[in-house]
């Protein structure tokens, strides 16, 4: 019995230094892997790597539809799975070409939610997705070797001065084309119904006289 327990002090013993191994190992990996953060601006329908103040690397994403909206705030990257398996209601898709979830997961630190890759690939650019970031395969296998677990993830529903800086001033001069286009076709339809109504009343003139 003695001999036992002997054992069982010595393998806790070697469990907890394989640990301490292990935590010492991940912590040195993440001192020598460059922090980077993650932002998401959901009107462009875009994705930014960045570096302190400097954008590596854009890409365009699927964002959620307007039923299924993509969260907002502030997150984290929890996990990142490879070849990820999707588990849907009473079905599960394996790692593969029909897998909604593409070739990569990267999860946030909100349940449910996530950036990954997709077998739609004509979803990207639009919102078509049921609340995660869509992208297309190839670019979020660049991303996952880009990015790790505990990199912060900022999504944002509207613009600001730092997307602005980062994804350029497209969305805002497409608001200000849109906004000249109705402003137009305003000023159109005021002008047409006056003109109508100046015809009426000499029509109306004439019929007198």
């Amino acid at each position: 019995m003695r001999k036992v327990e002997d054992q069982i002090k010595r393998l806790a013993a070697l469990a907890g230094v394989v640990l301490m191994a292990t935590a010492e190992a991940l912590a040195q990996e993440n001192q020598g892997r460059t922090t980077r953060r993650i932002v998401i601006s959901l009107p462009d329908r875009k994705l930014a790597v960045l570096e302190g103040e400097r954008v590596v690397k854009i890409f365009e994403t699927a964002v959620g539809a307007p039923a299924s909206p993509s969260p907002t705030g502030v997150f984290k990257v929890a996990n990142s799975i490879a070849d990820p398996t999707w588990y849907g209601k009473g079905k599960v898709v394996p790692p593969g070409k029909g897998n909604p979830l593409g070739t990569r997961w990267l999860g946030l630190s909100l349940k449910g939610y996530g950036i990954h890759g997709t077998n739609v690939p004509s979803s990207i650019g639009h919102n078509k997705s049921h609340g995660c970031i869509r992208m297309r395969n190839r670019e979020v296998e660049e991303l996952f070797q880009m990015v790790g677990v505990g990199d912060r993830v900022e999504l944002y529903a509207e613009r600001n001065p730092e997307l602005d800086r980062i994804f350029g001033g497209v969305l805002l001069a497409q608001a200000a084309v849109q906004a000249a286009a109705q402003v137009t076709a305003q000023v159109t339809a005021q002008a047409a119904a006056q003109a109508g109504a100046e015809v009426a009343a000499g029509a109306v003139a004439v019929a007198v006289q």
